[in-house]
């Protein structure tokens, strides 16, 4: 019965001083001279604390107690668990814990027994399972630890001690291992724990009259025979045991977003307290020390203050969180780890090699930018000389022809961007076109860039012959080679910009036959009949010596208009002439002279033949298919013989004007005689450019006809958009047609 009145009585005094810590969050830091610190020779720092709440957070009050003649020393809360120390770096507080005896009574000559229990439910701390073991002192003693005496409990451990009673010589001074003392751990997050002994195992006499059993701090402890030889209390009945603590139940990124986050200092950091099962403790960060609990707590550590335990063999300079140590001037080494040696080489002369080797690498540095510099100015002047760029000076020096321009690589790179695709206007089969701005004849010019592809080596006469010629070619309704650039690896040829884009573009975006009325744009006879005039009489000048040339792609696409939406005949002088004849045509076949596809050879009547083909598009407004059985030319020449023509004509045309519809009829007849099969009953490109000529003068525009061409957002300034043409071809030259066969 008396053993039961004590563990109800400690029951009581153990749980009540945490029934407080149940309920509520931390409180403010301590602030003002109310809040004491220290406690007899024990520090308290918060979160522990005595005197006004506000002094220490929920479940870590202590009281300070006069133990006699003014000696004051620190309990937790109201029990008689007397604190020794606490650590806020490792969370944990060491108090005193009674021990449990079961002893012989000589008087009685019976066993009786004090056993003890702690209860440290609804508090912050838990029983420390690395500080402490389970320890039992005696013979033939077997004493058990568990959280409940109820047989299910979750946990239940104990430890057995044997010796021979009347041998205790056998026992070893400092040895624990099962010989009149025995150990064992205990489970992480322990609260709760009790003590009870064997009592049919711990029948012991004279020579051992007494076993002991107590969770106490293992580092303190050190095994001795006297324990199991002597009745005396051991240790005076008291031994540190170490419990650890952490503040409330949430982890630290939980806890970060809470008003009552205990890690208030700077240089503060959280560390969850997993293996205690619930909250976190707080740590100051690295090279600083103090309490992370309240402000500013965290003080930085002066690491060149303790040399022992932080080594520095130089010069030692604290930092914030931190120190530098270096050797003295004069020495060299690494001051961390060793002492500094003398420097063998001065300062002096480090000075003077640093600056030779400066001097040295800004050499090496300048030679190496010189070589490089110098290859690529040979790469490029190689370019320039593979590409026929000093012949082609002499020629146009010898041609007398001053307007043509070299322009520079750096000039091209510049203009375009380093050719940036938003800088695109137009691509083909043989290269892209971009929209720059150059230097022409002094002045900003904004120039058609065409990036052609590579040529072959072996054509490089040919090709430079080719721009000669193209040079010379000096009309208004033909697109103006302006110049080049020879300093790639392909040629950049410089054409002036034309703004209306292409005929095609005219005719069939934005107005043809599929396309609503109301959304289509008006396209005047008058204005149809001026455009195929002047591009015939572009062609008839190509045509006419002593420069001979046939351009061999003749389409809407290559017509291109310019300002007042004149016609501008181009595409040419990416490809270069063939001495040889090319056996694979690749041509537009719906614009290509049939007699071409026979024989290969191209004359002035295959030109011819492609404007009527163009002709015929433009009354119609139809695009020629180029796979079906019946193209425009078949189905245009069999209404003419049938008399059927008017199914055929764009309507916007048809009864457009008086005197209109007989102008469209011989128009009809010419690109019928323009489309002939024999191509030599076919009319010259001259007289074609005449009898137009004469057709659009008897049809003048109207003031507003151009007018109506006008969309916005339509005319984007490009000089061909879908060209897939070579270029022009000489009279002395066979077949060099390189276009596409079928688009």
């Amino acid at each position: 019965m008396a053993c039961r009145a004590v563990l109800a009585t400690l029951l009581w005094l153990s749980a009540a001083p945490w029934l407080p810590a149940a309920a509520g969050g931390p409180l403010a830091p301590p602030a003002g001279q109310e809040c004491q610190t220290k406690c007899g020779s024990v520090d308290i720092p918060f979160p522990f604390g005595y005197g006004p709440e506000h002094c220490m957070l929920q479940g870590f009050g202590v009281q300070c107690n006069d133990t006699g003649k003014g000696v004051f020393k620190p309990f937790l809360g109201t029990t008689n668990a007397e604190l020794l120390d606490i650590s806020l770096l490792s969370g944990q507080a060491r108090v005193l814990n009674h021990i449990s005896s079961y002893c012989y009574d000589t008087s009685s000559q019976k066993m009786n027994g004090t056993v003890w229990h702690w209860n440290l439910k609804r508090t912050p701390f838990t029983f420390s399972d690395t500080a402490n073991k389970f320890t039992v002192v005696g013979c033939r003693t077997l004493a058990y630890i568990g959280d409940s005496t109820d047989d299910a409990a979750a946990y239940t451990t104990g430890c057995v001690s044997m010796c021979r009673p009347h041998d205790t010589a056998a026992l070893i001074n400092g040895s624990c291992s099962g010989m009149g003392c025995c150990l064992t751990a205990i489970p992480a997050g322990l609260q709760y724990y009790q003590v009870w002994f064997d009592r049919r195992l711990s029948a012991n006499n004279r020579k051992s009259p007494c076993s002991y059993a107590v969770l106490m701090e293992s580092s303190n402890f050190t095994f001795s025979p006297s324990y199991v030889t002597t009745s005396s209390a051991l240790h005076n009945g008291l031994v540190p045991v170490v419990l650890e603590w952490s503040i409330g139940l949430d982890s630290c990124d939980i806890a970060r977003e809470k008003p009552e986050y205990a890690c208030v200092s700077n240089y503060s950091q959280c560390f969850d307290a997993a293996d205690r099962g619930r909250g976190y403790i707080c740590n100051c960060t690295k090279g600083f020390e103090g309490n992370p609990y309240i402000p500013d707590g965290c003080k930085d550590i002066n690491e060149c203050d303790d040399r022992t335990k932080y080594p520095c063999f130089g010069e030692c300079v604290n930092t914030n969180g931190g120190f530098n140590c270096s050797c003295p001037a004069g020495t060299e080494g690494n001051a961390y780890i060793q002492v500094c040696k003398k420097d063998s080489f001065p300062p002096r002369a480090r000075l003077a090699v640093g600056i030779f080797a400066v001097i040295l690498v800004c050499l090496v540095v300048f030679l190496a930018i010189e070589v490089f510099c110098h290859k690529r100015r040979n790469k490029r002047q190689g370019y320039f000389e593979a590409l026929g760029g000093q012949m082609l000076s002499r020629m146009l020096k010898t041609d007398g022809n001053t307007d043509f321009t070299f322009f520079g690589r750096g000039e091209i790179l510049k203009a375009t961007r380093n050719f940036h695709k938003s800088n695109i206007i137009g691509e083909g089969e043989h290269g892209s076109v971009y929209k720059a701005d150059l230097t022409v004849g002094g002045a900003t010019t904004t120039v058609a860039v065409k990036r052609c592809k590579q040529i072959d080596k072996s054509r490089t006469e040919e090709f430079v012959q080719e721009l000669v010629i193209l040079c010379r070619v000096s009309h208004p309704n033909v697109v103006k080679l302006l110049g080049c650039c020879l300093h790639f690896e392909a040629p950049m040829l410089g054409y002036e910009f034309v703004r209306h884009g292409t005929l095609n573009n005219l005719l069939h975006c934005h107005g043809g036959k599929t396309t609503p009325p109301k959304q289509r744009r008006r396209v005047a006879l008058a204005t149809r009949l001026r455009i195929a005039a002047e591009a015939a009489a572009a062609l008839a000048h190509l045509h006419a010596p002593p420069h001979t040339t046939f351009h061999g792609d003749v389409k809407p696409e290559n017509i291109l208009l310019g300002e007042g939406w004149a016609a501008k005949v181009s595409d040419f002088g990416c490809s270069t002439l063939d001495d040889g004849v090319q056996v694979v045509p690749k041509g537009t076949l719906a614009y290509l002279d049939p007699e071409f596809l026979q024989d290969f050879q191209i004359t002035d009547r295959t030109d011819v033949y492609s404007l009527g083909v163009v002709l015929m598009e433009l009354l119609t407004r139809t695009k020629p298919p180029a796979k079906e059985q019946k193209n425009l030319r078949i189905r245009f020449q069999e209404s003419i013989e049938n008399g059927t023509l008017g199914e055929l004509l764009d309507a916007d045309i048809v009864g457009e004007e008086e005197g209109a519809l007989g102008v469209i009829y011989e128009a009809a007849e010419l690109a019928r005689r323009c489309t002939a099969v024999p191509g030599k009953t076919r009319p010259a490109m001259g007289q074609v450019a005449d009898e137009l000529r004469r057709l659009s003068n008897r049809m003048p525009e109207r003031a507003n006809a151009l007018q109506d061409l006008e969309v916005p957002g339509y005319d984007d300034g490009f000089a061909s958009t879908e060209s897939e043409t070579t270029g022009f071809y000489s009279l002395g030259s066979k077949a060099a047609l390189s276009t596409e066969l079928a688009r």
